[in-house]
Formats: structure tokens, C-alpha cells, sequence
């Protein structure tokens, strides 16, 4: 199952686009179709936890290491080649669980923040994610079910941006939870959805 999971592993695919782009369309992944990624929860490490991600042809695009286990309070969203594209922190002492997206290894000011929502009469709804020092506009709300591996993220004007979605069983032979679809729309960054996706994980995933 391996193979069929990575099957470029050894060949970096192109470098994604720095966080700066991810307000809007992304110019590297394409405008005019969907960014179809595989996402596998395990690290390509020994001994590491995390993620590891390709596009469409194979090619490894992100990846996410974490050493030890349980949930972390620091990850780092990185491109193929190791270098960091995200910073992801779990804010302390805050009303319910929030995490905070920065640019790189920033230790700045955070430019998203995620939070994970509480409303017990809004069943439907994950988490949402707000554009940090600003009035909450471009800002993109979770649902679904991510333990499910089917939730789905909309923007501001209620459009489906990115979706978590089982993968296909291959040869008879499903990937269960472990190995997983990642579709963003030339609206998203994917970068963003990405790092989406890991804090979901850090919310919702059996890790945690």
C-alpha cells in the first residue's frame, strides 16, 4: 500500500507558494482547477508522527513532523524540500481551543486564527477561521465531520473552497483514516487549507 500512497516520493514536486498569497487564488497550483491532494497521516521519519502530502502525479508536496506523541502545541507546515511555509501554535489561557497560523517560522504577529466551535445547537460547524487584525471579512468557517474524513470548508460568501474526503479503496483494499483526500478550489491557497486540515486534526483526530 506504501507505493500506491507515494509514488514520487524520491522527487520533489514544485515549490508551493509563500503564506502571502493565501488571501486568494493561487498562482502556482492553477486557477482553473481544483488542487487534488492525498494526504497520508504519518511522517515519511522513523520514530516521527505527522503528515505527509502529494498532488495529483505523485509528488511530494508538504510535509509535517512532530517527534514523540500526543498533542502538540507547535507544527510546522513545510514544503518537500523541508523548508517552513506555516507556523501552527495552540493559543494558551483562551476560551476554548484556538490555534494561530503564522507566516514561516514567524514568531510574530499571527496572520489566521482558528478556532473551535463550542455551539452545541450548530452541530454542523467545525471550527472557523478568521483573518487575524482585521474585522473577520475573508474568513472561512468548518463542517462536517473530519473524524469521518468528510467535512468542508466555505468561505465568506458561503462557497465550498476545500473539502476532506475518504480516499477510494484501490484494488479492494481501502486506506481507512490514515490516508485521505485534501481537494482545494483555485479560491483557497492550499497552503491554508493545509494547515486547516492539521489544526482539525489537532481538534478532532484520534491523537488528540
Amino acid at each position: 500500500m506504501t507505493r500506491k500512497v507515494h509514488p514520487n516520493a524520491a522527487a520533489p514536486a514544485r515549490e508551493p507558494p509563500r503564506i502571502a498569497s493565501c488571501c486568494g487564488g493561487d498562482d502556482a497550483w492553477g486557477k482553473d482547477s481544483a488542487a487534488v491532494l492525498t494526504v497520508w497521516r504519518k511522517s515519511l521519519l522513523f520514530s516521527c508522527s505527522g503528515f505527509t502530502v502529494f498532488d495529483a502525479k505523485g509528488d511530494l508536496v508538504f510535509r509535517v513532523e512532530t517527534y514523540g506523541s500526543g498533542t502538540a502545541g507547535e507544527l510546522v507546515l513545510m514544503d518537500a524540500a523541508g523548508k517552513p511555509l506555516l507556523t501552527l501554535r495552540r493559543k494558551r489561557l483562551s476560551l476554548g481551543e484556538n490555534w494561530l497560523i503564522y507566516d514561516g517560522e514567524d514568531a510574530g504577529n499571527p496572520l489566521y486564527s482558528v478556532r473551535k466551535h463550542v455551539n452545541l445547537r450548530r452541530c454542523k460547524a467545525l471550527a472557523h477561521v478568521t483573518p487575524c487584525g482585521s474585522d473577520g471579512c475573508g474568513g472561512y468557517e468548518v463542517e462536517g465531520s473530519y473524524s469521518r474524513r468528510s467535512c468542508t470548508v466555505f468561505d465568506d460568501r458561503g462557497r465550498a473552497v476545500a473539502e476532506v474526503q475518504q480516499k477510494e479503496a484501490v484494488g479492494g483494499v481501502a486506506f481507512g483514516g490514515e490516508v485521505f483526500r485534501l481537494v482545494v478550489q483555485p479560491d483557497m491557497n492550499a497552503c491554508l487549507a493545509m494547515a486547516v486540515l492539521i489544526v482539525l486534526d489537532q481538534m478532532f483526530g484520534s491523537r488528540s
